[in-house]
């Protein structure tokens, strides 16, 4: 019983790191995880240390996805469930509801994406307008997909998300008349079969092919929006040091002005003081002049 607490536990604290890791922005995840999954392995609790690891940090429109998911819980909920009243629509083909809560999606999913991109903005991460439109799919595919909206619920979406396409088709085949028992296969029904079989294969191939495209699209747009990040910021310090030295050419300028003003104040003070010095050695020879013939009068008149 002892051990099944310890367990319990661990795996509280893995989901609290999980809960806090897709919390942060992108440029802090790698760094957090690989410092978590640490303290994890020493602390001896190796599966919530390969958890951890596994995590893969999110694209910047994923986590602004999830920062609108975990900022605004209550919106969250609601917008939740107009999911779910879309899809019921849908299955069950109602049309008056299926326009007035269209209608509702297209105000709500423009609504969140500007609520998204405002929240970044306020975290630092400003979203351009390719990372904008990825948050608005991603909601799209919330409301038109269960297994993404379940993604979404838990605030860990690690890339953007796609809306299903053809969502209403198979249900309008599943409405319509049943389909007569084949009969017997026949050899030309075999050979179609074996056709068809080869077609799936195709088809696998082409979705797995699609699918690692997927992959590397997202790793491609995943480096693309690191980019424009790092180019809003060197933009800003750049920014911030054109007005760092528009401010010391403005003090230069003043102090420039101010030594020119202090040169002239200095020259007007040496020739004044070339003038006084002037003045004061001919009062000294006019004064000794003057002693002299003194003395020459005194002795004249003895």
């Amino acid at each position: 019983m002892r051990r099944k607490d310890v367990r319990d536990e661990g795996a509280g604290d893995a989901e609290a790191v999980l809960d806090e890791l897709y919390a942060l922005p992108p440029s802090g995840f790698v760094a957090r995880r690989e410092e978590r999954a640490a303290a994890a392995r020493t602390s001896g609790r190796a599966d919530d240390a390969r958890r951890i690891r596994a995590a893969r940090r999110p694209t910047l429109a994923a986590w602004a996805a999830n920062l609108l998911r975990r900022s605004r819980p209550d919106e969250a909920e609601r917008f939740l469930e107009l999911g779910r009243a879309l899809r019921e629509a849908h299955a069950t083909l109602d049309p008056d509801g299926l326009r007035e809560l269209s209608a509702q999606r297209r105000r709500i999913v423009s609504e969140l994406s500007r609520q998204a991109a405002g929240l970044a903005r306020e975290a630092g991460q400003p979203l351009s307008d390719t990372v904008q439109r990825d948050v608005e799919t991603t909601l799209r595919a919330v409301l038109a997909d269960p297994e993404a909206a379940d993604l979404w619920a838990t605030g860990r979406v690690e890339s953007a998300l796609t809306p299903p396409s053809g969502l209403a088709a198979p249900v309008a085949a599943a409405k319509g008349p049943a389909r007569k028992a084949a009969p017997a296969a026949s050899a030309p029904a075999r050979k179609k079969d074996q056709l068809a079989q080869q077609r799936a294969k195709r088809l696998a191939r082409a979705r797995e092919a699609a699918h690692a495209a997927g992959e590397r699209l997202r790793e491609r747009r995943a480096g693309q929006e690191e980019a424009e990040a790092s180019l809003e910021r060197a933009r800003e310090h750049h920014r911030e040091s054109t007005d760092r030295v528009a401010a010391l050419e403005e003090q230069l300028h003043g102090a420039r002005a101010e030594l020119e003003r202090t040169e002239r104040e200095q020259r007007e003070a040496e020739k004044r003081h070339r003038t006084a010095a002037d003045a004061l050695a001919r009062a000294r020879r006019e004064a000794e002049e003057a002693a002299e013939d003194a003395e020459r009068a005194e002795r004249d008149a003895r």
